[in-house]
């Protein structure tokens, strides 16, 4: 990012990382107190709300101009996937980044049929379904480097990105008590967790801050709102990044970006008790509603 960029937005942080990347399977979630929704909302947003989640989309973009990129951070067969589905059919073209091309291209292949019909809501002038456009970039997350060349490829493929979800998976390995937590685990994970996104941010953010609109979303798991001694490693890396949000979320909100991260309590997957598409819905909620910067999912 050059120094001119750091007019366009208040606060990003530096480009470093570390190489453990992708999606926690024991993601969790809930609906309590000031940060979490009743079943009400929840039924809304699933249906009844779709109009309403269009025309707050429509603050930030008219359905005249084509609608941003949609890139995927850490993109995994379960919530990336999910979340990149539900975004397509909405009209966004999909950008996927993780380190495993054949995996990327797997995914992809299950995003280019033609769009899903829309629930019969969609303003008059919104353009008729199209098939999603997708592309891939293979890069480490953790290294700066490749995650510009990367988010640079999708930009010159997709246009400019409106949407960037952060959503990778630590390493198994870090799942252990706080007195058998090395000091290595803990800056393997604050690579992954918070020094990636801030180098994430410092590439998309002034863009978004240029145009007026962008959304800066995050994933978490149960650790970051329930933290155990018996796994310390994420309770620390996802403190750390939940700080980091709330403070983007505050930076940003005066440039017509909106940060916001979802945890999710417990876990995720197909049959689990978080399906991978209710939980990208809650990700779409988030971007077009824009009203919180904190969700937990229980």
């Amino acid at each position: 990012m050059s120094p001119n960029d750091n007019k366009d937005c208040n606060e990003h942080g530096n480009d470093h990382g570390s190489k453990n990347g992708n999606k926690n399977g024991n993601k969790n979630g809930n609906k309590n107190g000031n940060d979490h929704r009743n079943k009400n909302e929840g039924a809304n947003h699933n249906g009844n709300d779709h109009g309403n989640e269009n025309a707050n989309a429509g603050r930030s973009r008219s359905f005249s101009e084509p609608a941003g990129a949609f890139v995927v951070l850490g993109a995994g067969p379960g919530l990336g996937a999910a979340a990149a589905r539900r975004f397509g059919r909405e009209g966004h073209p999909v950008g996927l980044i993780a380190r495993d091309a054949p995996r990327l291209e797997r995914i992809a292949a299950g995003l280019t049929g033609a769009r899903p019909a829309t629930t019969g809501h969609a303003p008059a002038d919104r353009p008729p379904a199209a098939p999603v456009r997708v592309a891939t970039a293979t890069a480490d997350v953790t290294d700066a480097k490749e995650l510009a060349a990367a988010l640079a490829t999708l930009r010159e493929r997709l246009g400019p990105i409106e949407v960037v979800l952060f959503s990778p998976r630590p390493s198994l390995e870090w799942i252990k008590p706080v007195l058998d937590t090395t000091p290595s685990d803990v800056a393997d994970a604050l690579a992954l967790s918070v020094v990636a996104a801030t180098a994430a941010v410092s590439e998309v953010a002034p863009d978004m801050c240029r145009r007026g609109r962008g959304t800066l979303l995050f994933t978490t798991g149960g650790a970051a709102v329930h933290p155990h001694r018996d796994r310390a490693v994420s309770a620390i890396a996802y403190a750390a990044e939940s700080a980091y949000v709330h403070m983007l979320h505050e930076a940003l909100a005066d440039d017509g970006v909106h940060a916001a991260q979802l945890t999710v309590v417990g876990p995720m997957g197909p049959g689990a008790h978080h399906e991978p598409d209710a939980v990208a819905d809650e990700l779409w909620r988030l971007h077009t509603h824009r009203d919180q910067p904190l969700v937990v999912l229980r």
